[in-house]
């Protein structure tokens, strides 16, 4: 089926030194060539970029001083006819090119109708589709690098691989009950069956187990930065972004709501709130600050603890750690540059388990084992990347959880000697969970849903 021609503006609305304007569709090269002033794009060879001018249709006046580029399918990123426009940077010049090209029959394109057509047209997996969102939102080299190997097809090669295995071994069982004239049929059948989806829960158990690595690259960690006021929250902050962005005194309670800034520790991101200080207060605006804190503090993946080395151990901190009692935190002694006050086997008493880092932010003391004790919470016993595949993506592991779970059942059931047939029921639920995550067995519903992410224009 000919799709229509879309069109949208493919880099980020604003002043720039270049924005592009790209087509795809039967008809972009026609739609573009009725308007430039230069070489016909129509006879110019594919892949290929023409220096020229887009001209009113009635006036006959310039609209921009353009570079073209025509790329001719199937060799294009949707595997149809592409032109993408580079005019100069700027909502005015780069508006009345969009507005141009659908007065002339282009559509405006859907969030992700591009990289929609990529896959419908088979140039990509599902699963390729969702890692060029995982490129473009990448917070880190390492998730960075996790979108390309998915995107070159890593996973889907190792989907696929497992998928075969599976669809193999349910046509041989299938071919073995209708001629069932051999004695021996339902006991080769059973051995095969038993070992096929043992070797497949084992690759699948190998994808979920690093897959919490996968997503702490791919969202961050949201990190809570909590404590009493001014015992150096603030400051550590602003020591982890390198500027001072946070305002910092010595006036307890400066701080009256939640900071939040994105930073990188041994590469992995955190999503960093620097939240206002707990304690018990009659201001008005301080109090809604600290009730903001302690929603913030159940929400986040870690807390950052501090406490002040120079005082005791206050009411309100013993509190903080009971209701700590099921996150994961590390506790962060600040002050240190100070005369001690606070009775650290106490802090041991209530932090139990928990890491205690002691610093000194005046300093820069502490910092170095501070992201050491992050990167050990999140990435302790980590996998390399080129060792095994990363799964980053929600919608994958829940998909390989769920599969995992039908093999379970499949598994369990053949222990128990039922029936190969009932058995088959739970393999052919795990080939179909997997082939969700590349798209095989995929509802439209879903596909359109997944796309309806993606920015316009990609």
């Amino acid at each position: 089926m000919e799709l229509d021609t879309i069109v949208a503006i493919s880099t980020p609305v604003g002043e720039g030194a270049i924005s592009i304007v790209r087509l795809s569709g039967s008809d972009s090269i026609a739609i573009v060539d009725q308007f430039f002033d230069g070489k016909s794009l129509i006879e110019v060879d594919s892949h290929t970029i023409h220096y020229g001018k887009l001209l009113d249709p009635k006036s006959k006046q310039q609209i921009d001083e353009v570079m073209v580029s025509i790329l001719h399918g199937p060799k294009t990123y949707t595997r149809e006819n592409i032109v993408e426009i580079n005019c100069h940077g700027g909502i005015v010049a780069t508006n009345r090119i969009l507005q141009l090209m659908l007065s002339s029959g282009a559509r405006l394109a859907e969030p992700g109708e591009f990289t929609k057509r990529a896959f419908l047209n088979g140039r990509i997996d599902l699963s390729q589709a969702e890692a060029v969102m995982d490129i473009i939102q990448a917070k880190s080299d390492e998730a960075m690098n996790i979108g390309l190997e998915q995107l070159d097809g890593r996973l889907s090669r190792l989907i696929r691989q497992l998928r075969q295995t599976l669809i193999e071994t349910i046509a041989h069982v299938e071919v073995n009950i209708d001629y069932p004239e051999y004695d021996d049929v339902e006991e080769m059948s059973q051995a095969m069956m038993a070992e096929k989806t043992a070797e497949v829960y084992d690759e699948i158990n190998k994808l979920i187990n690093v897959a919490h690595q996968g997503k702490v690259f791919r969202d961050g960690i949201k990190t809570a930065i909590i404590g009493r006021p001014n015992v150096g929250k603030s400051s550590l902050l602003n020591t982890f972004i390198q500027e001072d962005k946070a305002i910092v005194t010595d006036i307890p309670g400066t701080t009256r709501d939640t900071l939040e800034e994105l930073v990188k520790v041994r590469d992995i991101p955190l999503i960093l709130y620097d939240t206002a200080g707990i304690r018990e207060t009659t201001d008005l605006v301080e109090k809604i600050g600290v009730e903001r804190s302690q929603k913030v503090m159940q929400e986040v993946d870690l807390v950052l603890f501090m406490l002040n080395y120079n005082e005791a151990l206050s009411e309100d901190e013993k509190l903080i750690f009971s209701s700590l009692s099921n996150s994961k935190y590390i506790v962060i002694i600040n002050k240190t540059d100070l005369i001690e006050q606070l009775d650290i086997d106490e802090v041991k008493e209530f932090a139990k388990n928990n890491p205690i880092i002691y610093t000194s932010i005046k300093d820069d003391k502490g910092i170095d084992e501070l992201e050491h004790s992050i990167a050990q919470l999140f990435l302790s016993g980590r996998v390399k990347s080129n060792e095994h595949y990363f799964i980053s993506n929600v919608r994958h592991i829940h998909l390989l959880e769920e599969a995992k779970s039908a093999l379970e059942e499949a598994m369990n059931a053949l222990e128990m000697d039922i029936p190969l047939d009932m058995v088959q029921i739970d393999v052919t639920r795990t080939w179909e969970l997997l082939g969700e995550i590349i798209g095989e067995t995929a509802s439209e519903g879903l596909i359109d849903q997944l796309f309806s992410q993606f920015c316009l224009g990609k």
